[in-house]
């Protein structure tokens, strides 16, 4: 379960980069947020990211912390992480944006996949 934990762990850390480089003005407006945006995301998108930082962070240590791995945090908070994970899964599998769902819609769903094993192995 740890090595799990682990990877879902450092994909949201890479997630998290993500996020800071649309924050700093990386051009992928194509390849996040339903991809209306061509280049850099306005200020708007740029706090969404900066928001979705705190959210993947919290997943994270959730998912850290059911495996014994990080904070001493209640059992529900993975629950909580494993719902936001597969709200973020199917938002990126129906997303309009066709290269948004090439790129995101595998990599949530391992997420997806990862944060369930170590729910339901818990």
């Amino acid at each position: 379960m740890t090595q799990i934990a682990t990877l879902y762990a450092v994909i949201c850390v890479a997630v998290i980069g993500f996020q800071i480089a649309l924050i700093v003005g990386a051009p992928w407006g194509r390849i996040t947020q339903g991809g209306q945006v061509d280049g850099p995301l306005p200020r708007r998108g740029r706090i969404l990211a900066a928001v979705s930082i705190f959210i993947l962070a919290f997943m994270a240590l959730s998912v850290l912390s059911t495996a014994g791995m990080a904070v001493d945090w209640p059992k529900w908070t993975v629950w909580v992480a494993l719902a936001v994970q597969a709200l973020s899964a199917l938002a990126n599998w129906i997303t309009p944006s066709a290269p948004e769902r090439r790129l995101w819609g595998p990599i949530t769903t391992v997420m997806l996949l990862c944060a369930g094993y170590v729910a339901l192995s818990a």
